[in-house]
Formats: C-alpha cells, structure tokens, sequence
C-alpha cells in the first residue's frame, strides 16, 4: 500500500515538472460602463466584455505570446490606475494627450477621432459652430480635449461648458433641452445618433485626436513590441475588418492608416504644449468650486431642518395614517443611496418637471438628509420626561405651549450635536451632486487631479479645503453645546 502511495506521489510530482508553464499574462484596463464600441459587457456573458478596445488588446496579448486578462476601472482613473502597477496597458479611448507623454510610455496612435457638436435636428441652422454658441451651455465629457475646447471658448466666446461624467446623460439632456450642444469624439456622437432620434452632427470638425494605449513609464521595450504588433495588424488590415465590425471605419481612418504606416513615426505627439497643473493655476477654481459645496450644503441642511422638524412632528403628533406615511418616506430614504436618488430627481423624474442641476442637488441632498434629521429630532422630542409634559398641561398650556415653551427648547439641546455630525457628514456627501453636472469641490479636484497626473497634491489641497469649512463649525457647535447643556 506504501509503494503504491509512493508511485503515485512520484507520477504528480513528475507531471507537475512536465507540464507547460502558465502562458504570461497582458494586464490592460478599461472601463466597461463606456460601452461600445470600446469596451463594453458581454450582452450574452455579462462577465466577459467586448468592443474595439478588447479586440486591440487581444491583437497585442496574441502578438506578444500572453493571455490578455481585463481589469475593470473608471475611465478617469485609468492613468492613475496603470502609474501604481495595477495593469500593464491601459485600454479605452484614452485620448493622446502632450502631458501624457511625460509620464508614461504612449503606443503609436492607432485610431483618429474627430471633434464633432451635436445639436438638435430643430436647431441645425442656429449652432453650426461654437461661435454660435455664447452664452449656451454645451456638454461634454471632464478631462477630454473636448472639454478643454470647451474652456478656451468659454474665455472667447462665453461658451458655458457642462461637465459629465459619462457620454450618456449629455446627449438625453441635450434632447430635453438642459443643454444646447455636445461636442464630443465623432464615435460616440455617431452612437448616440443611433440611439436617440432628434439628434444631428454638424460636419464641421472642430479638432482631431487620437486614440492611444498606455504603458507605464518604464515599459517603454513592452510598448515597442506592442507597436510592432499594432503595426503589423495595420498593414495587414486586421485593424480595418476590426472597426468595420464595430462601426467606426471610414475613408478618414484609411488615410490616416496610410499616413501612419508611410512614416516612421510611432509615436506622433500631439503639438498641444505641455500645461502645468500648478497649485497657483488651479487654486482660484478649487476655491470657487468650494463656494458652490459651501452653498448647496448650506441650502440642503436648511431644507433638511424645515423637512425633518415637520416630519418628526407628524410622528409624534399626527394621526396613525400620517405616522405610517412619514414612516414609511423615513425608511425609503434611509434605505436606499443618495446616490440614485439624485439619478431619479434629476434624470429620473425629467419627463414630468425638469429641474435645474443646482437646484435639484439642493432637493435631493436636502429630503435625504430630512429624513436623518427626522428621526434626531423625534428621538430628542420623546427624550423629554413625560411628567414635565403632564405638568405643563396641568397648568393650563395647550399642546403648542408646551410644544414651544418646554419640550421644543430642551430638546434642541438633545440635537444640537448630532445636527452638526449631519452637516458635516453633508458638506462631504455633496461631492455626489458631481453626477447631475454640478461642479463642486471634489469634481474640480478631480479635473485637476486629471491634469497633474497624481491626486496626492490635488487630494491633500481638497482635503485641506475641506477642513477649513468644516472645523469652524464643529467649534461653534461645541461652544454652544457647553453653553446649552442641561446640568
């Protein structure tokens, strides 16, 4: 029984020895929520994607003898992503951009894109060009060369640029009239066309770009290799039967290939200077964008106190069918993401009332945080001892006596420091009103997190914003805490 043990062990051990290595991996990263034709979820297998993006980079992984393996992060947080090790490519639409270059290895530019509004089929002869624009509001994606067009014809021609976070919801609100025009890449303006009928693009190209896939600094041997490939895979015409499958193959793409491959140049810069994301440059707009988080966490917070008083009122007070409707708002809101309830008021409720993206991040913040302060003052009203009550009404006070003489101003005390935890835990929570188009304090340090290449300065100099508008009323709420405390 030993012996045959003993074979047994030694048959394992020998094919272990004998089997082929595990091929090596091709890390790359991309973010899925893009969607096609770049690289989206598999309709079929939602746990494999699928798009031009993936193909290129299997093209890449199969040229190099690896197994591509796909990681999924936000679009804005691949370059971050790739500069801490987390992949070794970075795939999907990144845009070739100078700044780029200095931090990390860049392919050769593999697909041209072009610059492109979309309007409204109604209002084709009013916006031809951004000129026709001032005073409009245009939507386009944050840290895009779109959206740096955006800001220079904000300067010259008073265009209003309206940042999104994803190349959906600019092009819905354009059909609802929230804005006048998008300009975005040629490719997702073409996809939305398809989607969403009323829509046209004006032929004018207002700027060309490239595509590109990132490699870290350091690989520059993995990302000549990988041009190499990409090269090989042009000329002989995989890359064209690649994006005529996806859609995006045109006669500008062939005379751009044919460019391409004519030169020897694999790595054509764009001719954009280099830009400094400097403190000095970006300060003045981190502080404009804290006076925005300021102000809508001020207006949220009043709106709170007013909604939650009320409803904390009818659950002590109300009638049983108002106790189980206050309720019942309480948990909802309790129970589900700020989040997606500001999706729902701002996108989700559109077809009925469109509200401003200010106000409608005023609203949202403001019945979420209603519903915590309803349930801080409703537990502060029933702290109060009965017998203070009962002798109150034995005095002869009515109920709005009592209410305002005796239980309102004890149980103010009780609130008063978990209001201000409530406004605190605000003023952060305003960072998601980024999703509706607002740009507050954490979008702008986003941006310029983008542009520097690192969120270590950006983050320390948002965190710094932050502290300096939370800390002072933190004090004053101790002070006035100590102050009203019931010995």
């Amino acid at each position: 029984m030993l012996s045959r043990l003993c074979r047994v062990l030694c048959a394992v051990v020998l094919a272990a020895c004998t089997a082929p290595p595990p091929a090596a991996e091709l890390r790359w990263g991309g973010d899925a929520e893009g969607g096609a034709p770049f690289v989206e979820a598999d309709p079929a297998d939602p746990s494999q994607v699928r798009g031009f993006d993936v193909e290129i980079a299997g093209l890449m992984a199969q040229g190099l003898g690896r197994q591509p393996r796909f990681t999924q992060v936000g679009w804005a947080s691949i370059e971050q992503s790739l500069a801490r090790g987390d992949f070794d490519v970075g795939l999907s639409g990144v845009e070739d951009r100078a700044e780029l270059r200095a931090r990390f290895a860049v392919s050769l530019p593999y697909y041209e894109f072009r610059e492109v509004l979309t309007v409204r089929s109604a209002d084709t002869a009013r916006f031809r060009t951004l000129d026709d624009l001032a005073q409009r509001r245009v939507g386009t994606l944050a840290a895009t060369m779109a959206y740096r067009l955006l800001l220079d014809a904000q300067r010259s021609e008073g265009v209003i640029p309206v940042s999104y976070d994803d190349d959906v919801h600019p092009y819905s609100d354009l059909l609802e009239g929230r804005v006048d025009a998008v300009l975005l890449d040629h490719v997702l303006a073409e996809r939305a066309l398809r989607r969403m009928p009323g829509l046209a693009i004006q032929p004018a190209v207002l700027a060309r770009g490239h595509y590109v896939a990132l490699f870290a600094k350091e690989q520059t041997a993995l990302r000549d290799s990988a041009n190499v490939v990409l090269r090989a895979r042009m000329r002989d015409g995989t890359l064209e039967q690649l994006f005529r499958r996806w859609g995006v193959w045109d006669s500008t793409q062939a005379l751009y290939q044919q460019r391409l491959l004519a030169s020897n140049d694999s790595a054509s810069a764009p001719a954009a200077p280099v830009v400094t994301a400097s403190i000095t440059t970006y300060l003045p707009a981190l502080l404009r964008a804290a006076v925005v988080t300021l102000g809508i966490s001020l207006a949220a917070m009043l709106l709170a106190i007013v909604a939650g008083g009320a409803i904390a009122a009818g659950r002590v007070y109300g009638s049983t069918l108002l106790r189980g409707a206050l309720t019942a708002y309480v948990e909802v809101v309790r129970g589900t993401p700020v989040l997606l309830q500001l999706f729902v008021l701002y996108y989700g409720l559109s077809a009925f009332i469109k509200l401003p993206a200010l106000l409608a991040a005023i609203i949202g913040l403001g019945l979420n945080y209603a519903a915590y302060e309803s349930e801080i003052y409703r537990s502060a009203l029933l702290s109060i001892p009965r017998m203070q009550l009962e002798a109150a009404r034995t005095l002869g006070l009515s109920e709005w006596q009592v209410f305002r003489l005796v239980r309102g101003p004890q149980a103010l005390r009780v609130a008063l420091a978990p209001m201000t935890n409530d406004f605190v835990a605000l003023l952060k929570d305003s960072s998601l009103v980024s999703v509706i188009t607002v740009v507050e304090l954490t979008k702008e340090t986003a941006i310029y997190a983008t542009n520097a290449g690192s969120w270590l300065v950006p983050g320390l100099l948002c965190a710094a914003i932050y502290l300096a508008m939370s800390l002072p009323l933190s004090h004053v709420a101790r002070r006035l805490e100590a102050r009203w405390s019931v010995a």
